[in-house]
């Protein structure tokens, strides 16, 4: 059974008359925080089988797109205009083979003032294009799909678990 936090009935990001700002967590306590996310690359035949056999003449693919997903990670801030800036301590990003394509899942992990989701979704999109741009040369036809959050953890609402089948 999925557990969820309190549902916001209003937007944190936008101020009372409309306009966006960066949410104010000054006078938050620095909590524990942990976030889960995953996404998928559909691939043809063709560019999976070149990644198997180590083929591609850019490099070891599966790898460099995990660094693209941690570097990612780490400057959300400067590509999401109003992320907070966090001290991560924790990022790994991991891509597996699911026949058809790659199945992407990234944790990133803080102590701070405000959640990592956003780092953890970064990351799975970054690695996700890296893919892409690696591949693109054998398989336009790629699809990027299903980048999602699946659990978070730390500060005030607590443990979100993703409900199976959204």
């Amino acid at each position: 059974m999925a557990t969820r936090g309190k549902t916001r009935k209003k937007l944190t990001h936008v101020s009372p008359d409309g306009r966006a700002r960066m949410v104010d967590v000054g006078k938050k306590p620095p909590t524990e925080r942990e976030a889960l996310a995953a996404g998928s690359i559909r691939v043809s035949t063709e560019a999976m089988n070149l990644v198997r056999r180590g083929a591609n003449p850019k490099g070891n693919v599966v790898e460099i797109a995990r660094v693209a997903g941690i570097l990612a990670a780490k400057k959300t801030s400067e590509l999401i205009p109003l992320c907070h800036p966090l001290p991560l301590h924790h990022v790994d990003v991991a891509i597996s083979d699911v026949g058809t394509g790659f199945e992407i899942r990234a944790t990133a992990r803080t102590h701070g003032r405000t959640g990592v989701e956003m780092e953890a979704l970064t990351a799975v999109a970054a690695a996700a294009l890296t893919l892409y741009d690696m591949l693109k040369a054998v398989d336009r036809e790629m699809v990027i799909e299903g980048v999602r959050l699946l659990r978070k953890s730390g500060g005030r609402s607590g443990l979100y678990v993703r409900e199976s089948g959204r």
